[in-house]
C-alpha cells in the first residue's frame, strides 16, 4: 500500500513538472503586437443587418479592408475577418421617430487561426446616436426642421425663376420676380404644412447596412495579437 502511494505520488509530480515546461516553452515562444486603442478599422460588411428584418443575437461578418502594421510588419492583413451581432433593436415608431440599430462586435479571427476579442464601436455612419446607436432620423422636431428648409428653398427657386426672365425680357421681371414669390411662399406654406401633417402618422426611418456596405469602426481598447 505505501509502495503504491509513493509511486502515485511520483507521477503526479512528474506530470507537474510537464505541465509547467510546457507551460514555460509555449510562454518563451509566443509573442504579440499590440494594436492601440483609437485605431480605426474599415470593415466590409459579408451580410446584411437592419432594423426592419433583424433581431437581437442576429451574427454578422466583416471583413478588414485596411491592413494593421507597424515597423515590424503585418499585424492582421487584409481579409481579417471580424464576427459580430446586433446588441439591440429600436423599433421605429410614428411621429416620425427612426429606428435605432446597436452592433456589438465581438471578436476578429487573426492569421494563425486565434480569436481576439473586441471592444469597438461605429465611428462614421449617417447618424450616431450618444449611446452608439445607429440611425437615420431621430423624431418629429428633426422632421419638421427638414419640412421648413425645403419649404423656403421652393419659395427661394420661384423667386429666383420670376427674377430670371429679365435677362430675355427686360422690365418684365418687375412683374413676374413678385407674383413668382408669393406662388413660391403659397406653395412652400402648403408643402410645409401638409407634409408636417403627415409626419404625425408616418413612421421613422429604418436602419439598413447592406453586405458590401463599408463602415469604419475605431477600437476602443487595445489588443494584443498573438504572432509566431
Amino acid at each position: 500500500m505505501k509502495r503504491f502511494k509513493f509511486i502515485l505520488i511520483l507521477f503526479t509530480l512528474l506530470c507537474f513538472t510537464s505541465l509547467n515546461v510546457n507551460a514555460s516553452t509555449f510562454k518563451a515562444d509566443a509573442r504579440t503586437k499590440r494594436i492601440p486603442a483609437g485605431t480605426l478599422f474599415r470593415l466590409e460588411f459579408l451580410n446584411g443587418v437592419s432594423t426592419y428584418s433583424g433581431g437581437v443575437g442576429d451574427a454578422f461578418s466583416a471583413t478588414l479592408k485596411n491592413e494593421q502594421a507597424n515597423d515590424s510588419g503585418v499585424i492582421l492583413p487584409l481579409g481579417s475577418v471580424v464576427r459580430g451581432s446586433i446588441g439591440d433593436v429600436k423599433t421605429s415608431k410614428r411621429f416620425s421617430r427612426g429606428a435605432k440599430l446597436y452592433l456589438d462586435f465581438d471578436h476578429i479571427v487573426t492569421p494563425t487561426g486565434r480569436q481576439i476579442p473586441l471592444d469597438m464601436a461605429v465611428c462614421a455612419f449617417d447618424k450616431i446616436y450618444f449611446d452608439g446607436g445607429l440611425y437615420k432620423n431621430l423624431g418629429y422636431g428633426e422632421a419638421l426642421k427638414k419640412n421648413y428648409n425645403r419649404a423656403v428653398e421652393i419659395t427661394k427657386n420661384s423667386t429666383e425663376y420670376g427674377l430670371s426672365v429679365r435677362d430675355s425680357h427686360p422690365g418684365l421681371h418687375y412683374l413676374t420676380t413678385p407674383v413668382c414669390a408669393i406662388g413660391g411662399f403659397i406653395g412652400g406654406a402648403g408643402y410645409l404644412i401638409g407634409d408636417s401633417i403627415a409626419d404625425i402618422f408616418r413612421k421613422g426611418e429604418e436602419v439598413q447596412i447592406n453586405a458590401g456596405d463599408i463602415i469604419d469602426v475605431k477600437l476602443l481598447n487595445p489588443i494584443d495579437v498573438p504572432v509566431y
